[in-house]
């Protein structure tokens, strides 16, 4: 018969242990208890430290998944439904108070910085041509009148549809006879920019402003043309386009030598596609290059093509600059800045925008709930630009003061909060990396303040490229890397004819007309933006 054999521990025993032995028996057991105490808290730790791995993972991946939401379906302006300025809309008047109070005493209130506020403009510029249009009276109306007289009672606004026209060209010649022999003298012919082409410098100017300026691909300004009348191949107007680089190639040189000649540039990159670049897939990233500035009176914005987004690029784009170089954290620019000893500041833009896209993307809260630490962080920052707006159309002279004595304070006090916070936040978030960076390029960030011509943010090339980034999304990709250069060109001459306040269809087109003819140094530099004296006006596209 089988026995089922018993399991039960039995209990030791100790019936006959001395006092001693008991005691190193208990002192054993309580060691074993410990250890499994420690084992257990041990795994107890180790389990509720994966939990919050988990969870912070968990948050980093819904704000990262809030943020791609709002990048793909929101509006893309900075701007914050609440702004989060009720904790500190007191301290900003005041410190826009103080600015007004401290201004000379030679300053009258009239001269002081206006608070903005936009009008209503009436009537039309005075640059459009005009029609004067009569109506009369007929003869029976008039009959027995003392004297007439017309008053202007509306204006209208009226739009001339284009048209294309060709224009002849015959050319006279006389035939003179010698001793038996005949020879022709021919009238002159002005020079055309390419030579043989059966377009104007009008329609010239006209295809680089519609394509850069108006975003318009050349396949839709071929349509546009042979609704008009004529069948003008887009393969045509792109190879005029690119032979025309050549053309503005000197002038393009003496822009980038007056450029590198000031103490302070402004520099900044995008992406471009080029489908035929040796040695990169037509999908690789290429780059746009926008430098800005120049000296006082003769400002430029030139874009420079290249594959590369390394630090040689900038290198050779700034071999003779020797000043200050403003542009966003990218790496790239340290090397032209270590090479030429160049001072280096930052962009509070770029700043801005992180801790923007960290509270964009920050969990909803009720409208009592505590500002993020994003939001924080912004108020700070907003406090910085309400003191430049304040100081907008002040000399040089009272910005610097100004930046002195009410921006470095501002900045400290960011900078300490910015110290006691960034380890409370959760690390790899979108506002612990907009904390970082801000941290980390912190010594280029004040250094606007130690002049003032100096910007806070390096918005004028991130402006200048807009219009760029507005014609990719028409036009999509360049095919050649000629195609790119030229397009480089075009947008150069665009965007600094725009920075000198002419019109870029009216300045091209004057380039267009007269570059032919120049072949002295003199005579190129009459042609740049701020020596070019344009016929009918600066501020409207209009040939005659």
């Amino acid at each position: 018969m089988k026995t089922t054999p018993d399991n039960t521990p039995k209990t030791p025993d100790f019936s006959g242990l001395s006092p001693a032995e008991m005691a190193a028996v208990i002192n054993d057991l309580q060691e074993q208890l410990a250890a499994k105490e420690a084992a257990l808290q041990s795994q107890l730790q180790q389990h509720d430290e994966a939990l919050r791995r988990r969870d912070n993972y968990i948050a980093i991946l819904e704000e990262l998944l809030r943020h791609k939401k709002i990048q793909q379906f929101a509006a893309s302006s900075e701007k914050q439904p609440n702004q989060i300025v009720l904790f500190d809309e007191a301290e900003l008047e005041v410190a826009i108070d103080e600015l007004r109070d401290e201004l000379p005493d030679d300053v009258e209130e009239a001269d002081a910085p206006p608070r903005s506020r936009k009008r209503r403009q009436r009537g039309f510029s005075d640059t459009l041509l005009r029609e004067r249009i009569e109506l009369t009276l007929s003869d029976d109306e008039k009959a027995g009148a003392s004297k007439t007289f017309f008053t202007k009672v509306k204006e209208e606004l009226e739009y001339i549809p284009a048209q294309l026209k060709v224009l002849e060209y015959w050319q006279e010649k006389a035939v003179f006879e010698q001793d038996g022999q005949e020879h022709v003298i021919a009238a002159a012919r002005s020079k055309h920019p390419l030579g043989k082409c059966i377009a104007t410098p009008s329609l010239l100017a006209y295809l680089i402003t519609s394509k850069y300026a108006d975003g318009l691909p050349l396949y839709r300004q071929e349509q546009m043309f042979k609704r008009l009348g004529h069948d003008l191949s887009r393969t045509s107007m792109a190879h005029w386009i690119i032979r025309l680089n050549d053309v503005f190639k000197p002038l393009m040189t003496l822009m980038r030598e007056t450029q590198n000649g000031s103490d302070y540039l402004q520099a900044d990159e995008t992406r471009i596609q080029v489908l035929k670049e040796d040695g990169k897939k037509a999908q690789s990233d290429k780059w746009m290059w926008v430098t800005r500035g120049g000296p006082p009176g003769k400002p430029s914005v030139l874009f420079e093509y290249d594959p590369s987004r390394g630090g040689k690029v900038p290198v050779r784009l700034l071999d003779d600059f020797q000043g200050i170089l403003q542009a966003d954290g990218y790496s790239g620019y340290g090397q032209v800045c270590r090479e030429n000893g160049l001072t280096r500041i930052g962009c509070w833009d770029h700043a801005r925008r992180k801790f923007v896209e960290a509270s964009r993307a920050a969990p909803a809260k009720g409208k009592k709930g505590p500002p993020s630490k994003a939001d924080v962080a912004l108020s700070h920052i907003r406090k910085l630009y309400a003191l430049e707006k304040a100081a907008n159309e002040l000399s040089d002279v009272e910005r610097y003061r100004v930046r002195q004595e009410k921006s470095l304070p501002l900045l400290n006090a960011f900078k300490a909060w910015l110290d006691k916070n960034t380890s409370k936040v959760l690390k790899g978030s979108l506002t612990r990396k907009a904390m970082e960076y801000t941290l980390n390029q912190w010594d280029t960030l004040v250094g606007y303040c130690e002049r003032g011509d100096l910007k806070i943010s390096n918005a004028g090339a991130e402006n200048a490229i807009r219009p760029f980034a507005l014609g990719r999304k028409a036009w999509l990709f360049a095919d050649t890397s000629q195609g790119a250069k030229a397009s480089a060109t075009c947008y150069s001459l665009i965007e600094t004819a725009k920075a000198n306040g002419l019109e870029p269809s009216a300045y091209i087109h004057h380039v267009l007309t007269h570059i032919g003819d120049a072949v002295t140094l003199e005579q190129l530099e009459a042609l740049l933006p701020w020596n070019a004296e344009l016929p009918a006006s600066k501020k409207a596209a209009q040939y005659g």
